[in-house]
């Protein structure tokens, strides 16, 4: 409807003065556009009033301020293009700045400088003192036994067979559920040992054969399932441990065999000593960090030449009709051989995730963790000593 009390018939959306000067079009800032019911006169005399938003909002909120038009807004009004949006106290977190501005994201404060960490020696991480002294101990009862009567001795070698195997079977079904049989493996290892020793080499192929029946027949009392891998395992171990250790009592068989013995475990014994010392030392490039990462390059070398250095001696002056350039070679041969040993032994305890085999030796593990070395290397010795000097 038209408004009439200024004199002149206005159009909705202007207005003007009373006098009839031209007519302004757009609102005038700081009032409110005139309605229906309204004119310009009572609209300058009228303050726009804040309308409450409905939820509730926080009462410091702008969000419910009337603008020229009489509603209600959350920014909807575009905006110039160098002007930023508008943010609201509760939109998103805001810091103040240095500079007395907002920072959204704050970038956050450098942590403060830590001391660098004392360095740290290099431990050998085993009871070095157990060690030496269950070392010379077994020493004792080697020597003792080995020079006194050899029957002894191979007693001592059946019993070392039998504790290993048990060490062995009893990983196996701790770790993986091989059931191994453990009967058949011990009275079989110890008998492989004396007919070694009484019958030679042709005598430990014979019991050999028979441990290995016996062991497929003893797991055929049990279920069929596993039976292969059980079977399979003690095959495995039947010639890893007994069979190998053969070859100690048959070099006992020779004239000169206790002095061909001391020669065998001497020189084990030397080289994985100069492997240890020299790789503890010096020890930077790793021999086999996926099976064995404590040993290095350098503690190869140092087992070689502590090895060649042992093998010249022990040839000249322990072995009949040996000679030094013999024990170079025998020496080379035992330090690889002991090296292979214990690395072998090395990826079973990495495939089975222990560190040892056993504990009945104090800082040694168990017996296999000290047959590791010696059982590999002793079918090699009893070769190069049979062709060195013979078998007599």
């Amino acid at each position: 409807m038209n408004d009439t009390s200024w004199g002149a018939p206005r159009q909705a959306g202007y207005w003007g003065p009373a006098d009839g000067s031209p007519a302004h079009q757009g609102p005038v800032p700081g009032t409110a556009p005139p309605g229906p019911a309204y004119d310009a006169h009572d609209a300058q005399r009228t303050r726009p009033m804040p309308v409450v938003p409905a939820h509730g909002g926080n009462q410091d909120d702008d969000r419910g301020a009337a603008q020229p038009g009489g509603t209600p807004y959350r920014d909807d009004t575009p905006q110039p293009p160098h002007q930023a949006p508008r943010q609201w106290p509760h939109d998103t977190p805001q810091t103040p700045s240095s500079h007395g501005t907002v920072s959204q994201n704050p970038e956050p404060m450098p942590d403060a400088p830590q001391p660098a960490p004392a360095p740290q020696k290099k431990s050998a991480g085993r009871d070095l003192g157990a060690a030496i002294g269950v070392g010379l101990g077994l020493g004792a009862v080697i020597v003792v036994s080995l020079f006194v009567v050899k029957a002894v001795f191979v007693g001592v070698i059946a019993i070392a067979v039998v504790v290993g195997l048990w060490e062995l079977t009893s990983r196996l079904d701790e770790r993986k559920g091989i059931k191994a049989p453990l009967v058949p493996l011990a009275v079989g290892g110890a008998a492989m040992v004396v007919a070694g020793y009484v019958r030679g080499a042709e005598g430990a192929w014979v019991a050999m054969a028979l441990t290995t029946l016996a062991i497929l027949v003893w797991r055929m009392t049990e279920p069929p399932e596993g039976y292969l891998k059980d079977v399979t395992a003690g095959v495995f171990a039947a010639f890893y441990v007994p069979f190998l250790a053969t070859f100690v009592a048959m070099m006992l068989t020779a004239d000169d065999g206790p002095r061909r013995v001391l020669t065998f475990l001497v020189l084990t014994v030397v080289s994985d000593t100069g492997a240890y010392a020299v790789g503890w030392r010096f020890g930077r490039h790793k021999l086999a960090p996926r099976i064995s990462p404590g040993k290095t390059r350098e503690g190869l070398l140092g087992a070689v030449a502590f090895a060649m250095v042992a093998g010249a001696l022990c040839m000249q002056f322990l072995i009949d009709d040996g000679a030094w350039w013999q024990g170079l070679l025998l020496g080379l041969a035992v330090a690889a051989t002991a090296t292979l040993g214990d690395l072998g032994e090395s990826m079973i305890k990495r495939d089975l995730g222990i560190k040892d085999m056993g504990t009945l030796l104090p800082g040694h593990g168990g017996i296999m963790d000290r047959l590791d070395s010696l059982l590999p290397t002793a079918p090699v010795v009893w070769l190069l000593l049979v062709l060195f000097v013979g078998s007599a």
